[in-house]
């Protein structure tokens, strides 16, 4: 079949250029199936602009309530805010400017509102006068879609905007802290050690000499505090921690205290040099001498030594500690919960802080470290509470019981009977009966056992056993055991 062209100049925006000739055969039905699909909402608008008819592209509008137009003037099925544009778009039918999309707000059931862009098409049947209009087509396209997006659009950019002041917030608070500090301050790449940053301090002390390019630490410290200092740098990158030492500057006279700190910003590492001068407590003898030996006598102690928060989590620990968990690294367990490797989960930290909140002081309690690899060792725990200072802390030191050669007296109670002795009973004694011997006798064991463990707390003692206070109560008063009626009508 050979159909007509059409030229460029035929074609008109908005209007097909043969419409007589492709779509006058097609039947009321056909058209509105078309109509239908090619848009969200369609309403038929009479010349009073009442609502005669609709068509909705998804079942999804009809939730909003849109079946309840018909019958209604367009222009209450929406918002105020709506309205006259409504109304000019029904004025503008009869100047030709109908097909200008218009977004209107419509509103749900639910209160709701239904975002939809609207463009009006005036529809001549064909036994009326051309002057006249009978009704309109008003096509809808659901603008959900777009509101979402630019509300999630919208929602980054406040995202982006807050978190941009809140890095400009804590910049300047840093650029402030660094500069007026009295310490002075260099910040060094941490692979080629060249400088990035330098406090005011820094260049009072060190001398302009270090805004030169090409500027090395070696060229401000005599040749054997450089040296000490690259082992102090070589350590940080092994280790992640370093002791102060002392220094002195190329001058040949004006001895620092030198402390390093490794940190990663992004993907590289910088080191953060901190010279601080020489006073009466920094020499042997002193207070922070003495401090920094014992802390030194701490961390390689045998005996695992950890600080924690009152709350258990892990501020400090020395090498054994680290050997008995299997880490590498105390910046591994720092931050974490000391009950990650304590071998009864959720118990065994509980009981060591309570009884720390009420005695500030707690020895010998047994239990076990589990290792990040599975070792498990049998270990004895004495904590103490340090509640002076500004920050209050719990320190815990963990001796490793595992090769302890075990004493005769270990079973402080033995079982009444023999292996012999409970086989003679066969047939003499009910086995009911020598269940219940036998259990009740464990179960006395176990709760003395829990009672020493806990320092005779009854509180954490239930805890520890999986019971009730009244129910440890009972069996306490069942067996004899302390005066757990005076105790029990002293808490209650």
């Amino acid at each position: 079949m050979n159909l007509p062209s059409q030229g460029p100049s035929d074609a008109r925006i908005g209007h097909f250029s043969q419409p007589d000739l492709y779509l006058a055969g097609l039947s009321a039905d056909t058209a509105a199936s078309l109509i239908t699909a090619a848009t969200d909402v369609v309403l038929v608008i009479d010349a009073s602009g009442v609502i005669r008819d609709a068509a909705f592209g998804s079942e999804e509008l009809l939730g909003y309530g849109c079946q309840d137009w018909l019958g209604q003037a367009w222009a209450k099925t929406v918002t105020i805010e709506s309205r006259p544009k409504v109304e000019a778009m029904l004025r503008d039918l009869g100047t030709g400017r109908g097909a200008k999309w218009r977004h209107l707000n419509h509103i749900g059931q639910d209160g709701t509102e239904l975002p939809v862009s609207y463009s009006i098409v005036p529809v001549q049947a064909q036994n009326e006068a051309p002057s006249g209009v009978a009704h309109a087509l008003a096509f809808g396209r659901d603008l959900r879609p777009q509101a979402a997006l630019q509300q999630r659009l919208l929602s980054a950019q406040m995202s982006l905007e807050t978190d941009y002041r809140r890095l400009r917030n804590a910049e300047t608070r840093y650029r402030l802290l660094f500069q007026v500090t009295s310490d002075a301050l260099l910040i060094l790449d941490g692979d080629t050690e060249r400088l990035e940053e330098g406090n005011t301090t820094a260049h009072a002390l060190l001398g302009d000499d270090i805004r030169r390019q090409g500027w090395s630490l070696a060229d401000s410290l005599d040749a054997a505090s450089y040296a000490a200092v690259r082992q102090v740098f070589s350590g940080l990158r092994s280790s992640g921690r370093a002791s102060p030492l002392k220094v002195r500057l190329s001058d040949g006279q004006t001895q620092m205290h030198l402390s390093v700190t490794i940190f990663r910003q992004e993907e590289s590492s910088h080191l953060l040099l901190c010279f601080s001068p020489r006073d009466a407590a920094d020499l042997p003898g002193g207070e922070n001498s003495s401090r920094r030996m014992l802390a030194d006598v701490m961390n390689s102690a045998p005996d695992a030594f950890v600080v924690t928060d009152p709350a258990g989590i892990v501020l400090s620990a020395n090498r054994a500690f680290l050997q008995l968990t299997q880490l590498s690294n105390e910046s591994l367990v720092v931050g974490e919960s000391l009950d990650r490797w304590l071998g009864r989960a959720g118990v065994d930290l509980s009981v060591l802080t309570s009884n720390l909140r009420q005695r500030d002081v707690l020895r010998l309690f047994a239990t076990r470290i589990k290792g990040e690899y599975g070792a498990v060792t049998d270990v004895e725990i004495s904590a103490v509470a340090v509640t002076s200072g500004e920050r209050h802390c719990l320190g815990f030191t963990i001796r490793d019981i595992g090769l302890r050669l075990s004493g005769v007296s270990k079973a402080v109670k033995e079982l009444p009977r023999s292996n012999g002795e409970m086989t003679e009973l066969v047939g003499r004694v009910p086995l009911k009966a020598i269940v219940r011997e036998t259990t009740d006798l464990i179960e006395q064991l176990c709760i003395e056992a829990a009672l020493t463990l806990t320092g005779d707390n009854r509180a954490s003692a239930a805890e520890m056993l999986g019971l009730s206070r009244q129910s440890l109560y009972v069996k306490l008063r069942r067996f004899g055991i302390g005066d757990a009626a005076a105790e029990s009508d002293g808490e209650h």
